[in-house]
């Protein structure tokens, strides 16, 4: 079915579970004239409300969504669709749209000030000055002339690789897709290069959506292939690397370092080994989110433009391939 079949004369009731100011409502409302829009916080959601919803703007549990038959759109307030595709959740025709491009910001800004926490061993004089402690660990290195490399380049990907380009850094890319190469970029490859590319790099950052094909993608044998002394960020999702895995790495110093906003699982067990591994800077998946005003923003542009497009039956954007879990190009 087509975006014009769907459109606003078949809609009767749109869900928002958007944290939403009264601006925010005044914006979404002007896009869809006419229509039943109903502001209901995602933690008072029922399966009876979701199942009445034609659209459903933001996020709810997956399990509320099966069994619908009325919900002809599905826009994420996440740039993530981890279980969204998988069959008998959202009802057959019903499209799904997600946030990409409204986390690119505050999480590559975040990527950068752990790396460099940890470049910089922050962290360790921070631990110091809880012990009132006045010591020296020693020398320090820089993203200048280092070569990183971004495994995954959507929208976090490539605003990570800007930024360290711009702090002098000589920047590699890889993704799923072949696409031309940006000027910022040294070079772009597919996935297939990994390996080889992980050699060379001092530092690797992990931009990867959860799929089947990115389960535990840094696992054993990839840290073992990383340069002795490089840094490892992982700000896509935990699943795709091995978290025992990463200890082992950076206990033995084989890694210089790390950073993860995100694990496998989360919440993080306390009992686990990550928590005590050398040199890591833990944080509980909290770069993206609402933390930064400009991004709550940025997901509430989205939302407006695609619910003007639908209900003017145009197409529209960040459309999700069920098959990949993956934005189509």
């Amino acid at each position: 079915m087509s975006n014009k079949q769907m459109s606003q004369n078949n809609i009767n009731k749109i869900l928002v579970v958007l944290p939403v100011e009264n601006r925010h409502k005044e914006l979404l409302r002007s896009c869809a004239e006419g229509a039943q829009m109903e502001f209901i916080p995602a933690k008072d959601l029922t399966k009876q409300l979701v199942q009445d919803a034609d659209i459903i703007i933001g996020n709810v549990s997956p399990e509320l969504l099966r069994g619908t038959g009325r919900l002809k759109w599905l826009q994420l307030n996440s740039a993530g669709t981890d279980g969204y595709t998988e069959d008998g959740i959202l009802p057959e025709g019903a499209l799904l749209t997600n946030a990409t491009g409204a986390y690119g910001l505050a999480i590559s800004e975040h990527m950068i000030g752990a790396l460099l926490c940890i470049m910089k061993k922050l962290h360790l004089y921070g631990a110091d000055q809880q012990k009132h402690v006045w010591g020296d660990h020693g020398n320090v290195t820089s993203i200048y002339g280092s070569k990183t490399l971004v495994v995954g380049f959507g929208d976090i990907g490539s605003e990570f690789a800007v930024r360290m380009n711009a702090l002098g850094s000589r920047v590699t890319g890889i993704r799923r897709n072949q696409t031309e190469k940006p000027d910022y970029l040294e070079a772009l490859y597919q996935m297939d290069a990994l390996a080889e590319c992980l050699r060379t790099a001092d530092i690797v950052a992990a931009c990867l959506p959860g799929t089947e094909e990115t389960y535990h993608i840094f696992d054993r044998n990839a840290f073992a292939k990383m340069k002795k002394g490089a840094y490892f960020l992982n700000v896509g999702r935990g699943n795709a690397v091995d978290s025992y895995a990463l200890a082992e790495a950076l206990n033995s110093g084989h890694l210089a370092g790390a950073s993860v906003d995100v694990t496998e699982p989360e919440p993080l067990p306390k009992e686990h080994p990550l928590w005590d591994a050398k040199n890591l800077l833990i944080t509980p998946h909290i770069s993206g989110n609402y933390h930064l005003q400009e991004t709550h923003e940025r997901i509430i542009q989205i939302a407006a433009d695609n619910l003007a497009r639908f209900m003017q039956g145009r197409e529209l954007r960040n459309i999700v391939d069920f098959a990949t879990g993956y934005r189509k190009l």
